[in-house]
């Protein structure tokens, strides 16, 4: 009886303590300090508080398990800040594969809101990344993830939520209605933030989106991915992403790569440089891909680059150096 009595007297310690303010919930502990112009997407285009173009660059993160997890540290957060000049980070959570969220959602929750609040504190924007091919089969658990990202973001206008990641060859008709679902989830609670969807064949197909566009719901874009040096398809790619632009489709490039879509084979510097300046003409904002040391052509940094930033010349890429260049020139 005594040991009943002692456990319902600190519980109600524990209560009073919460409603005063002495003790804080996760959901309640948010970054406040936002430091950026909240945003809004106007006649499809990406706008700042003064409705005037907001443009984003900036770097992704790789999968938040195997060799790019290692780099999900503040340190590498203020490093590409204040070296690399970006003002926008992809925060790329695996889902489905290995240890990702499906398998350890607490573990990948914690790292990524470790990112994002570093990200926040440093004054840039950050796009939260559902990085799945699949997301449709994961509804219930992506609906569940975006709802807690949203409680505890709202009000914090660095935020951005990437809802699905390069859905594979897929009707448009069911990514939409998984988008709808979870829009509406965030919704709930973030009322403003921009939501990024994702379009079919690997954020392709944009021009079969524009034509049947989420309709009821305001700060919404479409994400659209491309590789610059894969052979073969880049005008008729370049030309869908035109037509959705011709149809007033707001687009942000929230994953491109300097190589080939498997993250690997030739940099074509041309290529990438035409794809730079398409980008730059539209003003559409963009994540490169990818912060990791794996010995690929789009990963940034060369193999044992030390996982606290403060990178050498030595330490990046061809990759890498071209993005860094790139950023500090436009940013």
């Amino acid at each position: 009886m005594k040991k009943t009595r002692m456990i319902k007297f600190y519980a109600a310690l524990v209560c009073v303590a919460m409603s005063t303010g002495f003790l804080k919930s996760e959901a309640q502990v948010k970054p406040r300090n936002a430091g950026v112009s909240p945003l809004k997407v106007i006649d499809g285009k990406l706008l700042n508080q003064q409705g005037q173009p907001a443009q984003l660059r900036g770097i992704s993160l790789s999968w938040s398990i195997w060799a790019g997890r290692k780099y999900y540290n503040p340190d590498v957060v203020s490093w590409l800040k204040a070296d690399f000049k970006i003002n926008l980070l992809r925060v790329s959570m695996a889902v489905e594969p290995d240890s990702g969220y499906l398998q350890d959602p607490m573990g990948q929750e914690q790292l990524v809101t470790k990112i994002i609040d570093a990200a926040i504190s440093k004054g840039l924007y950050v796009l939260i990344d559902w990085h799945d091919h699949h997301a449709n089969k994961n509804l219930v658990q992506s609906k569940a993830f975006f709802a807690k990202m949203s409680k505890r973001y709202t009000g914090v206008p660095n935020v951005i939520y990437e809802i699905w990641n390069e859905p594979e060859r897929i009707d448009w008709s069911i990514i939409k209605n998984y988008a709808e679902q979870v829009i509406a989830e965030i919704r709930k609670n973030d009322k403003d933030n921009i939501i990024v969807v994702g379009s079919p064949s690997w954020d392709q197909d944009v021009d079969v989106a524009a034509k049947d566009p989420i309709q009821g719901v305001s700060n919404v874009a479409y994400s659209f991915h491309f590789y610059a040096s894969d052979p073969g398809h880049q005008e008729h790619l370049m030309a869908k992403a035109d037509e959705a632009l011709k149809l007033k489709l707001p687009l942000f490039v929230t994953e491109w790569g300097v190589g080939e879509a498997n993250g690997d084979g030739e940099f074509n510097v041309a290529l990438t440089t035409k794809w730079l300046n398409w980008m730059e003409a539209n003003q559409l904002s963009w994540a490169n891909w990818n912060i990791t040391d794996k010995k690929e052509t789009t990963a940034i940094l060369n193999p044992g680059a030390s996982v606290k930033g403060h990178w050498s010349t030595g330490d990046l890429t061809p990759a890498g150096l071209y993005i860094r260049n790139q950023l500090n020139r436009l940013n």
